[in-house]
């Protein structure tokens, strides 16, 4: 009972933190660039305890925390005109200085190195960066603004997909989605998470449209979808969440350890709290472009 009130009240003031981040720009940059700096941390100090391998824990760390805050001063049109992507170049700096210190860092095997310290950075950090890409939009006439909704839509559809899942798969779990590397995942609760997000997504989309509009408008704060669009991003979260658990599930069997960490009182680590959304916001955003190709 008592790890169910700790996982409980931690839970509670995760979502919190999550939505109220959301309100405002700055919290939102702030908070999740600390968020980006524990998981990088986090995953480097898991891989570096695998044998022959050596993470420069601080410097990829920091490389990370950079991106993002490169990303919001690019996709924010703080300054505007092309020459703010001279930004990324620090960080571009950074990864060269990380592939040409193996050179003399005498490591019994750099290439492992290199992997890991270019997989923090392609897993962990390009996702979180891409949130900006999301939280920053742009109205016909061009200006930027923070855009609250579709951001915070991807969490919450995670969230309910996670809860319905749990329900289902409680009630009617029987075939096991991922045997090998999740048992506890089943079809019939993937399937009604994926049915709880949809209804998610149909009465984010009715409030967003104001009714049963069939098409997508901008307006003011946000970057409106219809309601099939909504319908549409709900099930690519669904799909690309569930990969993204199940291959943080895979990095954990694979190092042979129950819970990335234990940052936050019964929910484990970083990672354990994220691993749906790191697959999931690049998917929201490759479907988000997509659409304004046709």
């Amino acid at each position: 009972m008592n790890n169910f009130i700790v996982r409980t009240i931690t839970g509670i003031i995760f979502v919190a933190a999550i939505v109220a981040s959301f309100l405002n720009p700055r919290a939102m940059v702030l908070l999740f660039s600390i968020i980006t700096g524990l998981t990088v941390w986090e995953f480097s100090g898991l891989v570096n305890q695998r044998p022959t391998v050596t993470v420069n824990r601080f410097i990829t760390t920091v490389g990370a925390v950079y991106f993002f805050l490169a990303m919001t001063y690019y996709c924010s049109d703080v300054y505007g005109g092309t020459a703010k992507s001279v930004v990324f170049i620090p960080y571009l700096v950074t990864l060269i200085y990380l592939l040409v210190a193996e050179l003399y860092a005498k490591q019994a095997d750099p290439i492992n190195n290199w992997a890991y310290t270019m997989l923090s950075q392609l897993y962990i950090a390009l996702p979180f960066s891409l949130l900006n890409v999301l939280a920053f939009t742009a109205t016909p006439d061009g200006e930027v603004v923070f855009n609250t909704l579709l951001p915070l839509s991807i969490f919450i559809f995670l969230w309910v997909n996670d809860s319905g899942a749990y329900c289902a798969g409680s009630l009617l779990g029987r075939h096991k989605l991922f045997p090998r590397i999740s048992p506890g995942k089943s079809w019939e609760g993937s399937i009604g998470g994926a049915i709880f997000v949809l209804a998610a997504a149909f009465a984010i989309g009715y409030w967003d449209n104001g009714g049963l509009s069939n098409e997508p408008t901008i307006a003011g704060r946000w970057g409106m979808l219809s309601i099939a669009q909504w319908l549409g991003l709900g099930l690519v979260v669904v799909v690309f969440g569930t990969w993204g658990d199940l291959i943080e599930s895979l990095f954990k069997r694979t190092l042979g350890i129950k819970d990335s960490g234990n940052i936050l009182p019964g929910h484990g680590g970083m990672l354990d709290r994220f691993d749906s959304s790191l697959l999931a916001i690049p998917a929201a955003v490759v479907y988000l472009y997509t659409l304004t190709l046709f």
